[in-house]
């Protein structure tokens, strides 16, 4: 693809975000999604654009656009139950360990989890952080993010198994 034509696909998804921000923004908040997290979606969603090589015309951008903007909310709302069901595991799991204490102090949350999470990832290499959080915040396979990333397959592999490691050991530490 030439630099010519990049540059008039660029200005297209510009011209676009200009003139349909605010309707995506609401396409995406009726869907019961609080209005900063949907600029925040419709922002990603319009730089993963200008970050694309697919052929995009005016014909087609529209149903691009809300067909990526769907996937987000569903995206979204994926990783939402992953932590809500995680953390009415670990409130089921204290509740039927006799020994565990039953206040709700007591119990981990899904935030709580992430905080830790997020001080373990500090104590590792930036390269292994940076792959483990494209991983699980954004869902990427190993092969997308070394697309994404200009590394070798193995090299991100070998990472992320490093930072899943790294992880285990501090929450087992925790425990």
């Amino acid at each position: 693809m030439s630099e010519h034509s990049i540059m008039n696909i660029n200005q297209l998804i510009s011209n676009y975000y200009s003139l349909h921000r605010d309707e995506i923004i609401h396409f995406i908040a009726v869907r019961n999604i609080h209005d900063d997290d949907a600029q925040d979606m419709v922002q990603d969603l319009f730089l993963h654009l200008l970050g694309s090589r697919h052929l995009i015309t005016p014909q087609t951008l529209p149903c691009l656009v809300y067909t990526m903007a769907r996937n987000s909310v569903s995206d979204y709302y994926r990783r939402r139950r992953v932590y809500e069901e995680y953390e009415h595991f670990i409130k089921r799991s204290a509740l039927d360990n006799k020994y565990a204490q039953t206040d709700i102090e007591s119990v981990i949350t899904a935030r709580q989890l992430v905080e830790r999470m997020e001080r373990s990832l500090v104590r590792l290499p930036e390269a292994c952080g940076r792959i483990y959080r494209l991983h699980i915040y954004n869902g990427l396979k190993v092969g997308d993010i070394a697309k994404q990333l200009e590394l070798p397959y193995k090299q991100v592999e070998n990472r992320l198994g490093q930072a899943r490691h790294h992880i285990r050991q501090q929450f087992k530490a925790c425990v």
